[in-house]
C-alpha cells in the first residue's frame, strides 16, 4: 500500500484540481464515493467554501490534519466547530479582490449603460437614428459600499476613479477615504447605486431587506458580489417587478447554481453565473496556496494561510 499521503475533493467542480496534487498525494474525489478503507488515510480534504462541510465526514475521518478551503471565501465552513477539534482550516486571501471590484463596476456599467440591452437592440435589427438608446452618466453618480473589507476597498477606489461619490456602511468602523453612513438603510437612501461586497455570516444574511430596497428606489441600481444570502432575494425580484427597484446587476444568488426560472421573466436585470473573482489568475493564486498549505501540514512546517478567527 503506498504511504503517500491521502487528500480528499469534496466539490464535482474542484475535481479539475486533481493534476495539480496527484504528484504529491492519492487524490480521492467525494463524489467517486473513495472506499471506506481509505478513510483512516486521508489527511486532508479540499473544499469550496461556498458548500456546507460535511461534519459526519470529518468525523469518519480519525487522521484528518487539515481543511484546505480553495477560495477565498468561507463562509458556509464552520470553522470554530473545527478549531475546537484541533483541525486548521486554511484559505485563499487576497488572490481575487481586485478581480471581483472588476466585475462590480462592469456590473454597473452593463446596467447602467445598458450594455447588454445594446446587444439585444442591436442583433434584433432595431437599430435605426429614431431608436438610440439614451443612458445616464456614471459621473457623479453616488455609490454606497456594503463592506469595506478588500472587495469593498478597491471598488470604492476604481468608483472615484469614474468621477462617482463614495459612501459605505459596515458593521464596524474603520478608518478610511470615504465617508461612513450611520446604517445600512441610511446608506440605501442616499445611494443611487448601492453595492453589496461584504462577508457573509450569520449576522448579515438578509441585511439587504424590502426597506433597504425600497429606500434604494425606482431609480437605484442594487449590485451584488458579495453572496447571495445577504440578500431578501424575493424582495429583490418583487421590487424589479413591481418597478419600487429600478435595476440589479448580480452575480451571486441564494441557491446556486440559479433556477433560470425564477429570473426569467425579471425585468431590468443584468446577471452573471458566480464569475466575478473567477479570472484565470486568481486561480492560478489559490491553487498556489493550496498547494503550499497541503504541503506544509503534511511536513510538519507552519501553515502559509491559516484562517485565524
Amino acid at each position: 500500500m503506498t504511504t503517500r499521503p491521502a487528500v480528499l475533493i469534496m466539490q464535482r467542480h474542484l475535481g479539475q484540481l486533481t493534476p495539480f496534487l496527484e504528484g504529491s498525494y492519492d487524490v480521492y474525489r467525494f463524489w467517486e464515493g473513495p472506499p471506506a478503507e481509505v478513510e483512516a488515510r486521508i489527511g486532508a480534504i479540499v473544499v469550496a467554501g461556498e458548500f456546507e462541510l460535511d461534519k459526519a465526514l470529518i468525523e469518519r475521518l480519525p487522521n484528518l490534519k487539515l481543511v484546505a478551503c480553495f477560495t477565498s471565501g468561507y463562509d458556509r465552513i464552520d470553522v470554530e466547530w473545527c478549531r475546537a477539534r484541533g483541525l486548521p482550516v486554511t484559505h485563499a486571501p487576497g488572490v481575487n479582490h481586485e478581480d471581483v471590484a472588476d466585475h462590480a463596476i462592469g456590473l454597473i456599467l452593463a446596467a447602467r449603460r445598458k450594455i447588454v440591452e445594446g446587444d439585444r437592440h442591436l442583433r434584433a435589427g432595431e437599430w435605426t437614428p429614431e431608436t438610440r438608446i439614451l443612458t445616464p452618466s456614471l459621473k457623479g453618480q453616488k455609490v454606497g459600499i456594503v463592506g469595506l473589507g478588500l472587495i469593498g476597498q478597491a471598488v470604492a477606489r476604481r468608483a472615484e476613479v469614474m468621477r462617482m461619490a463614495v459612501r459605505w456602511w459596515g458593521p464596524r468602523d474603520r478608518p478610511a477615504h470615504w465617508p461612513r453612513a450611520a446604517s445600512v438603510l441610511e446608506l440605501a437612501k442616499a445611494s443611487d447605486i448601492l453595492v453589496v461586497a461584504c462577508r457573509v455570516d450569520d449576522s448579515n444574511v438578509g441585511l439587504i431587506s424590502k426597506e433597504v430596497i425600497e429606500a434604494l428606489g425606482p431609480s437605484g441600481l442594487l449590485v451584488n458580489v458579495s453572496r447571495g444570502q445577504v440578500l431578501d432575494e424575493a424582495a429583490v425580484i418583487s421590487a424589479l417587478r413591481s418597478g419600487a427597484l429600478g435595476q440589479a446587476a448580480l452575480d451571486v444568488f441564494t441557491h446556486e447554481p440559479a433556477d433560470p426560472a425564477d429570473w426569467a421573466d425579471v425585468p431590468n436585470t443584468v446577471l452573471t453565473p458566480h464569475t466575478a473573482g473567477a479570472t484565470t489568475e486568481a486561480v492560478q493564486g489559490m491553487l498556489m496556496l493550496m498547494v503550499q498549505n497541503l504541503a506544509a501540514v503534511f511536513n510538519g512546517e507552519p501553515l502559509k494561510t491559516p484562517i485565524q478567527n
